[in-house]
């Protein structure tokens, strides 16, 4: 039987450092036994100090069917947290969602850490419904090209309804950059390297449908990675299973323990693999 293909890919794992090393061909990172698993999940850098009492939030990206000869996209890294868009060229814009809609009545907060790589016609962080169209043989900002997205592009600029506003200054090239949102009853406010920029869109609970993290790229060989994914504890139950969750030292570890199943799912998923 043939080898399996092994390339090297690189990881953001941690504050400014990056981690190369080598993955097979299911997409599995052979993590250095010198590294720790706390090594190589991604870290909350930025988090605004009044946020810190969120707990985790469990969601990775969206894995989809793209045409071979349109578009290409990456999706890998420690439970599909990392998104590269167009890894050999670019024919158009992709969109990627998250696998979770956001509770609309309660506060999500999470971040995108993206590459130097910042130029291109637009790279968007924001909202939409599953009407948001994820890929289409044109260079333009999807998230907002209509009433089921919001975003915001690399340039500074809002979008919603196909109508743009500028919001704030625009991103440096050849320096990488985290983008905090924030989601808060109805309303996204955005940070930058910990900077909030402000609110930016209000009146999303009013949305007829579910929202969900997305983001986009037109330009080639694009990395974002998702790094801390918070929200608000929606009860005292939920508040327990975090706190059981947080003993639990490793996901493996509570086959052994007597917990109803569906305590062992929620477990298993805000475990890092």
């Amino acid at each position: 039987m043939a080898a399996a293909l092994v390339e090297t890919r690189t990881y953001y794992v941690g504050t400014n450092t990056w981690l190369s090393t080598t993955v097979d061909s299911i997409g599995k990172i052979k993590v250095p036994a010198t590294m720790t698993r706390e090594d190589i999940v991604p870290k909350p850098t930025t988090m605004p100090a009044e946020l810190e009492g969120l707990c985790d939030d469990a969601w990775s990206w969206e894995e989809q069917e793209l045409e071979p000869d349109f578009a290409q996209l990456e999706i890998g890294g420690i439970k599909n947290r990392s998104v590269m868009f167009h890894p050999t060229w670019s024919r158009g814009t992709v969109a990627v969602r998250a696998t979770k809609p956001l509770d609309k009545d309660g506060v999500h907060y999470w971040e995108i850490r993206i590459s130097e790589r910042l130029f291109g016609t637009s790279m968007m962080f924001g909202i939409g419904s599953a009407k948001t169209r994820l890929n289409l043989y044109d260079f333009i900002n999807v998230l907002g090209e209509n009433e089921h997205s919001w975003g915001l592009n690399h340039r500074g600029v809002l979008w919603h309804k196909g109508v743009d506003r500028p919001f704030t200054e625009p991103f440096a090239e050849n320096t990488t950059t985290t983008v905090g949102l924030l989601y808060r009853r109805g309303t996204l406010t955005y940070y930058r390297d910990g900077k909030c920029l402000g609110e930016a869109f209000k009146g999303l609970e009013n949305y007829d449908g579910e929202l969900f993290p997305m983001i986009a790229s037109t330009a080639a060989k694009t990395e974002m990675v998702l790094g801390a994914a918070k929200r608000e504890y929606d009860s005292l139950r939920d508040r327990c299973r975090a706190v059981i969750s947080a003993c639990v030292g490793d996901s493996e570890d509570c086959e052994k323990l007597k917990l109803p199943s569906r305590l062992i799912k929620y477990i298993k998923e805000s475990h890092p693999e």
